[in-house]
């Protein structure tokens, strides 16, 4: 019945239906049913405090919300078609349960400050699980760095073949993206870490509840200082949608770049049977579909982003409906993202990588930058070394030979400075160890690497489990 709905004294005729069914967010946000039961069981004691609750009054209204949270968490919880959301169908319930004591929670408190309560203790819960899945895909990449360190591949620019590195160098550039990403993430929670319970509708609470002991009850390290800037703050969902964004971005590169890997074209690594379909048509193909999925995925999660922002560019201060889409955007990129991290974590663990292949791949114009580095030894400038060495790339393709097959004669007439040695340049294991410095492929610097991704994933398991 209309008059049952929290807001349906001052009215007199009923909502329309589409309406109502527009309006009706519990499909949805029903998800945080476990919240909206803490952010008010708290809420419940800071109301006995100042004594807006008698002792047993907060007693009832606890342990009916305990009931509550067994119906749900069992799938018994039954709602009705006036339930407009999770935070009205809970109080709706609490009332059948326990009776008038239920209609004393709400005293002082917003829908909505109760909302964005629950989104933040929702996403605090549920970010330390993506985080654990970006961690979980940094280890299976490091252990196959080490494992892997000496098989020698192509490293690309342009998509052009550049320089030889490690296969190990290429994998550990996506662990560094993904540490990057977790290093954002803290950030994002450091600044989600903020209760706005107590903020009211826009105005604050009247009935001067203890907000620090409310945000200590409910994990939040400090507590919103305007609630105006409270009810209306969703830049932490923002902050969130970018972060899976960039995610996403990373996936999806990492993904492109196995795509291309994989083709017969390449065939530096064989993705794995159990991450790839085949084709109605065409016994013979296995492609790749879990890359291409998180590819298209990784891609939608940036939509996800966009639309909410638009959402938030034009509105009016304090809360507006409009917002209430900031759910759906929330759960979607936080099950998608989470999908795509657990495919890609199997994608590379079990792949193969095939050392033969990468290393024919190679070719002696690869060495082109080391024939200038060679001159620069020698004592000539960078900028005519490299002159040179371009010059020595031109001989080579005029006479159909690799730059190795050009004799010493024949590089002379092109620069007195080589001599001899040149021909400790035309080794691809030399190339590699010459990057010694720290972010290059030599393979102390990838053991360098792979030692600090190690320390840091001990340093982010030990703070988890403390």
């Amino acid at each position: 019945m209309e008059s049952q709905k929290l807001w349906g004294g001052r009215f007199v005729k009923p909502t329309d239906p589409k309406l109502e069914k527009l309006n009706c967010s519990l499909a949805v946000d029903k998800r945080m049913y476990a919240e909206d039961i803490e952010g008010s069981k708290a809420y419940a004691h800071a109301l006995q405090n100042i004594n807006l609750l008698t002792e047993d009054e907060e007693a009832q209204i606890c342990q009916g919300l305990d009931k509550i949270r067994i119906e749900w968490d069992n799938a018994e919880f039954v709602t009705l078609s006036e339930d407009e959301d999770i935070h009205s169908s809970n109080e709706r319930r609490l009332k059948e349960l326990i009776g008038e004591p239920a209609t004393k929670l709400h005293v002082g408190r917003s829908r909505n400050d109760q909302v964005v309560t629950d989104m933040k203790l929702w996403m605090k819960t549920n970010l330390a699980v993506l985080r654990k899945a970006v961690e979980e895909l940094i280890h299976v990449i490091v252990k196959r760095a080490l494992k892997e360190i000496d098989v020698i591949m192509p490293g690309y620019t342009h998509l052009q073949r550049a320089q030889p590195v490690r296969w190990s160098h290429y994998l550990l550039s996506l662990a560094w993206n993904l540490k990057n990403d977790c290093d954002r993430l803290d950030s994002n929670v450091r600044l989600l870490d903020i209760l706005p319970l107590g903020s009211g509708a826009l105005a604050g609470n009247p009935f001067n509840i203890n907000r620090f002991e409310l945000a200590k009850s409910l994990h939040f390290s400090r507590i919103t200082q305007n609630s105006m800037q409270a009810v209306s703050d969703r830049d932490f969902i923002a902050d969130f949608l970018f972060w899976a964004s960039m995610v996403g971005i990373h996936l999806s590169r990492l993904a492109e770049d196995l795509i291309i890997f994989s083709s017969k074209e390449f065939e530096f690594v064989t993705i794995d049977e159990s991450y790839s379909t085949g084709s109605s048509l065409m016994p013979q193909k296995r492609n790749p579909d879990s890359l291409e999925l998180i590819r298209g995925i990784g891609g939608s999660l940036f939509g996800q982003c966009c639309s909410f922002m638009m959402v938030l560019k034009s509105l009016p201060s304090t809360y507006n409906k409009d917002l209430q889409g900031d759910k759906e955007s929330m759960f979607t990129t936080y099950d998608k993202l989470l999908s795509i991290l657990q495919v890609a974590t199997g994608t590379v663990r079990t792949l193969k990588v095939n050392p033969e292949r990468c290393k024919a791949a190679l070719s002696y114009e690869m060495l082109a930058t080391d024939v200038a580095y060679y001159l620069v030894r020698k004592g000539v400038p960078f900028r005519f070394a490299h002159h040179l060495a371009g010059r020595v790339v031109a001989e080579a393709e005029e006479k159909g030979v690799n730059i190795c097959a050009l004799t010493l004669e024949e590089l002379k007439a092109i620069s007195g400075h080589f001599e001899v040695d040149i021909g400790k340049v035309w080794n691809y294991e030399h190339s590699i160890e010459q990057y010694e410095s720290i972010g290059g492929t030599a393979k102390s610097s990838v053991l360098h690497q792979i030692r600090t991704l190690e320390a840091w994933l001990t340093k982010s398991e030990s703070k988890e489990t403390a």
